[in-house]
């Protein structure tokens, strides 16, 4: 396994399994599989809804002695109902519990953007919080209390551009050392991974693989260009897009509850693409987002500010 090196001298797996979209009573068996076949980096968050089982399987695999916690990387989220200072240690907390840890490698704000406490998902300008009333720094400070209280090793963010991620740094005390963002072909960030690598903060991508949720939006992995590579060598259109991604020194955190899938993604960490095969990937990106922001656009928040 590709490890990388955060701004702190902790190293991260470059692949994880994610676990967004991964139902419960399904996810255990992902967890235990993923583990076994050498992934070392879970990525999960309070949102997901599947904390608790996550919890289990990884309690279960390090008693059975599949792992010890010391070999594992797990992350969590904190979701946008708890972004002000009196929530944020709370709702750490539950995330430990649930997932059965003493301490969360990596810690994460999920968005830059602000709910009311108790909404999980907004509905109207009444759900959201302006920064202004609940300022992202003053969160930060929150987080960073938990690092020197030894509950989580790492903190970062998702969804940032360089906007909302230069004005952390200028207040934090802790730099971010990750930002996860959606990223794949047809979404490179080119702008953004060079913000992150000039700043230190190492990039995830979530929804490596494109994330399709109607039948009009493309889909990456049937692009005739990543097809062609993917049958010239001999491997999955997949394969080719996570071989691509960590080449750019990118993490990806592919999610997927079947086994023999957990093993093709794994194996793309051993290929290599030539610079002929990363230079047609390259020409492929068109700016699209599959994840639009759109559903936090409420309260005077918009996709374009999120984003910033």
């Amino acid at each position: 396994m590709k490890n990388i090196k955060l701004n702190n001298d902790y190293e991260m797996p470059m692949m994880g399994l994610g676990t967004w979209k991964s139902n419960p009573g399904e996810v255990y068996q992902a967890v235990r599989w993923a583990i076994k076949l050498g992934y070392r980096h879970i990525d999960c968050a309070h949102i997901y809804g599947n904390e608790k089982e996550i919890g289990q399987a990884l309690h279960d695999a390090m008693s059975e002695g599949d792992i010890k916690r010391s070999d594992l990387f797990v992350t969590s989220k904190l979701w946008n109902d708890s972004h002000n200072p009196a929530d944020v240690l709370p709702a750490l907390k539950q995330s430990l519990s649930d997932l059965q840890l003493e301490y969360l490698d990596l810690y994460l704000i999920h968005w830059p953007v602000a709910q009311k406490k108790g909404t999980v998902m907004p509905h109207s300008d009444k759900d959201m919080e302006p920064l202004k009333d609940v300022p992202i720094d003053f969160t930060w400070a929150e987080m960073e209390k938990a690092a020197k209280f030894g509950l989580v090793r790492s903190l970062g963010v998702s969804n940032f551009g360089p906007k909302s991620l230069s004005h952390l740094i200028q207040q934090a005390e802790i730099i971010p050392a990750v930002n996860q963002v959606e990223c794949h072909p047809f979404l490179q960030q080119d702008a953004l991974l060079e913000f992150c690598r000039q700043n230190m903060i190492v990039m995830t991508a979530y929804s490596p693989l494109g994330s399709q949720h109607e039948v009009n939006e493309p889909d990456l992995l049937s692009h005739p260009q990543i097809v062609e590579i993917s049958q010239r060598l001999h491997i999955t259109p997949a394969q080719v897009v996570l071989a691509w991604q960590l080449a750019r020194g990118v993490v990806v955190i592919p999610k997927s509850v079947r086994e023999e899938r957990l093993k093709e993604n794994l194996a793309a960490t051993v290929i290599e693409l030539d610079d002929a095969d990363i230079a047609k990937i390259n020409s492929l990106d068109k700016g699209y987002r599959y994840i639009t922001g759109q559903s936090f656009a409420f309260g005077g928040y918009t996709p374009q500010e999120i984003f910033a």
